[in-house]
């Protein structure tokens, strides 16, 4: 990806004070553990179930454990935005994919007479506090609507690479960018509307339109690299980008996971989407730049 002379994002914030942070949650009962065995079931780019699932039914994620404490305080840094992106390279690469999905949603929007409103980058290590409750590792990449903020522990990118086999920049950027969509979809009313209609349906079907949702934030990511543009005007795409991130939408779907964890596919569990159905709507934000395109709300998703 052409990102190397690219701005960086002023909307970003670094906690500090993490580490394990919840008093009477250790042993095998914990909330990690929790987190861990969820991640490890059903993929943790993007929000993982648990979490948003809970998020959109405005409940926090900390009733998971019944109470029973309350995390350590975690304080948001004081240092300015080029201090936090200057930490190191993945801060700063996150720090530029994030200054490029503000150029470009907004400039989407205003052809559409809307104004952008960007998200807030929070980085975290190993654990810190979101407006929709705690902030672990094992959750992965997520959007939390109560704030408006993506929540992102860099670490992440490592275990991007070595558990999910996806490397490059791009599949780096494409975690980012799907976050990102989340927060579009929270602009323009999807993550409410959404939240009303699985209130009204059962579990199967709450699943299967949480599906719809992830799928449409990875349509939103393609859709982001579709048009993003250096500061030169150029595409920020390179040869073998593409193939980078539907390499990553392939390794995250929920059949391959639940294969990979030795278990039988089980279709009503799904909350991101086949393998197949990731890289179907990532791709279709990529080949259309159009978020017209991205309606996975009407119709089959496969």
């Amino acid at each position: 990806m052409r990102l190397d002379d690219y701005r960086e994002s002023d909307n970003v914030e670094q906690q500090r004070g993490g580490g394990v942070g919840f008093g009477g949650f250790g042993g095998g009962g914990g909330l990690g553990l929790i987190f861990s065995l969820v991640a490890s079931r059903f993929g943790i780019v993007g929000i993982v179930v648990l979490v948003l699932g809970m998020m959109l039914f405005g409940m926090n994620p900390l009733s998971l454990v019944g109470g029973g404490g309350s995390p350590q305080a975690v304080q948001t840094s004081q240092r300015g935005a080029a201090q936090v992106c200057g930490a190191d390279p993945a801060h700063r690469f996150s720090c530029r994919v994030l200054a490029s999905t503000e150029d470009t949603w907004a400039n989407i929007f205003q052809q559409n007479g809307r104004r952008y409103e960007p998200t807030t980058l929070s980085f975290y290590e190993r654990s810190g506090q979101s407006g929709c409750g705690a902030a672990q590792s094992a959750m992965g990449p997520f959007y939390c609507p109560t704030d408006r903020k993506v929540y992102l522990d860099p670490r992440f990118f490592d275990e991007l690479t070595n558990r999910f086999n996806a490397t490059g920049d791009f599949a780096q950027a494409y975690v980012i960018a799907h976050e990102v969509g989340h927060h579009v979809q929270d602009l323009l009313g999807t993550l409410s509307g959404i939240r009303n209609r699985q209130q009204a349906a059962g579990e199967a079907g709450a699943n299967a339109l949480q599906v719809r949702v992830e799928l449409q934030a990875d349509c939103y990511a393609g859709v982001w690299a579709a048009n993003a543009k250096t500061a030169q005007g150029q595409p920020i795409m390179e040869p073998g980008d593409a193939e980078e991130g539907l390499k990553a939408a392939s390794a995250i779907g929920d059949d391959t996971l639940q294969r990979s964890a030795g278990r039988t596919p089980v279709p009503d569990s799904f909350t991101h989407g086949t393998s197949a159905e990731r890289v179907a709507w990532l791709k279709r934000g990529l080949e259309t730049g159009d978020p017209a395109k991205c309606d996975t709300f009407s119709g089959a998703i496969g």
